[in-house]
């Protein structure tokens, strides 16, 4: 990482690390490496996803449309991808919760899981792309090692197969080259006077809201 962009994640994640350390050791995860979650909490946890990802959806198809170069457009496409199949993986999920596909649909969002979601529209709406770009390369691997637990959980503990953690082990690790690709898209945004303020701030908020998404999880589900 010897370029300005790669500096720029270096210290962004530098300065989230306590934070992103408390999102990897969450409580809600131990209650599913410990059996102690019930079924209807991964309903539950399958619903409030259904909102996050087809909001997120959109917005990654408005960054897609705002990015500059057709290098930008291509790494926002692939992210738009990735949504797009967790979209298609999250009604197994959901049946492994106890969901029929019209509860899934019929969930309820709650505040404090959704406002991830809220601002990641925020961000493609008024943030820069290259911000945009930074917030995921550092929130996505906080999300993508919780992922590999609740998968690894979930098939040890309740005896889910591949089809039920297909959503989670889409996530579980990067597509290729994405770190590589993310940091062009930062250092094209770094050229054009984005700031390295403004990427760390995205990257900083993102993580806060990924916090608290898994609070209201545990929050909802412990009553």
């Amino acid at each position: 990482m010897n370029s300005q962009a790669g500096h720029v994640l270096q210290e962004g994640r530098r300065e989230i690390a306590a934070l992103d350390e408390r999102i990897r050791q969450h409580p809600f995860l131990a209650l599913w490496e410990t059996g102690r979650a019930s079924r209807a909490a991964l309903g539950l946890f399958a619903g409030q996803q259904q909102h996050i990802i087809a909001s997120d959806l959109r917005s990654v198809a408005l960054v897609v449309a705002r990015a500059g170069s057709a290098p930008s457009r291509e790494f926002f496409f692939g992210m738009l991808q990735g949504e797009r199949e967790a979209l298609r993986l999250l009604p197994d999920l959901a049946a492994a919760g106890g969901l029929a596909p019209g509860e899934l649909a019929a969930a309820e969002p709650l505040p404090g899981a959704f406002a991830y979601s809220a601002y990641v529209a925020w961000l493609a709406q008024y943030g820069a792309p290259a911000e945009f770009a930074g917030a995921f390369l550092v929130n996505l691997e906080a999300w993508g090692a919780n992922c590999r637990r609740m998968s690894r959980a979930l098939r040890e503990r309740y005896g889910c197969g591949p089809q039920d953690v297909a959503f989670f082990d889409l996530f579980a690790t990067s597509p290729p080259e994405f770190e590589e690709r993310g940091l062009a898209v930062m250092e094209e945004g770094l050229a054009a006077a984005v700031t390295p303020a403004a990427i760390r701030r995205a990257a900083r908020l993102l993580q806060g809201y990924e916090l608290l998404f898994w609070d209201t999880m545990l929050q909802a589900v412990q009553g």
